[in-house]
């Protein structure tokens, strides 16, 4: 990754990033010279060497009766990050502090079923990450899936750390499998209906939610999330029924 893409990461955007480098290689210079030097005009110059004074990036003095500009040393940049960090460590207690209140205000659709859907392999990821957030605050953590070797190698692929994620989290699995392939990983239970061929559906059954994850004929992931109880509820009892017959 360059210079630019990391400034951009730091939250610049690129006029600014390219004041502030030209600035590290023009030393001590007047908005005039780095405005030329930039081929932003002069007002914009110097609303973005104010920006950088805020940030702590860009320092000024004056030399007969002119204005130089200069650059602080690049180290400032991490404290720039700390700053950055600290701000949003304290605002991640503010969204948590609202959290409550949002969740009393969401409308879950009152008895109707609500289903979502999503689409690639970030759009399993988000079903993945939904299942480790769901179930991170149940008192049962536990969830069931009827496993497709014809999925299986889809889901690592979108969320590689969620086995790990899940353990660490708590949360168990029971498993029925179709098709050949898959391991028991800790907190983990695993069935085989059939170890002769995968299905073309992967199904997940939580809290009370049940998502289907499937690929299209261009081999893109598909997923749809259904939540309502009593549908998740039914899942879960043809589940358990059939599990305990394997």
């Amino acid at each position: 990754m360059d210079v630019v893409q990391i400034l951009k990461k730091l939250g610049f955007d690129e006029k600014e990033i390219r004041v502030y480098l030209i600035l590290l290689s023009l030393g001590p210079a007047s908005v005039r010279k780095i405005a030329q030097s930039a081929g932003i005009n002069r007002g914009t110059t110097y609303d973005i060497l104010k920006h950088l004074m805020k940030q702590g990036l860009v320092v000024y003095y004056h030399k007969e009766k002119k204005q130089y500009f200069v650059a602080e040393d690049p180290m400032k940049l991490e404290r720039h990050l700390d700053g950055r960090l600290e701000e949003m460590s304290r605002l991640r207690e503010k969204i948590q502090s609202i959290i409550p209140e949002l969740q009393s205000m969401y409308n879950r659709g009152g008895d109707k079923p609500v289903a979502r859907y999503y689409e690639g392999l970030s759009g399993v990821k988000n079903i993945l990450q939904d299942v480790l957030a769901t179930l991170g605050g149940e008192r049962q953590k536990e969830y069931y899936v009827y496993s497709s070797s014809n999925l299986r190698d889809v889901l690592h692929k979108s969320f590689p750390q969620f086995t790990k994620e899940r353990i660490k989290r708590g949360i168990e699995v029971k498993v029925i499998a179709l098709g050949e392939g898959g391991k028991e990983d800790m907190l983990s239970q695993r069935k085989w209906l059939t170890k002769d061929a995968g299905s073309p559906a992967y199904t997940l059954i939580y809290g009370t939610k049940t998502a289907h994850i499937a690929i299209d004929r261009a081999s893109m992931p598909l997923g749809v999330v259904v939540e309502d109880h009593n549908i998740a509820r039914t899942q879960q009892l043809i589940f358990e029924k059939l599990w305990s017959t394997l």
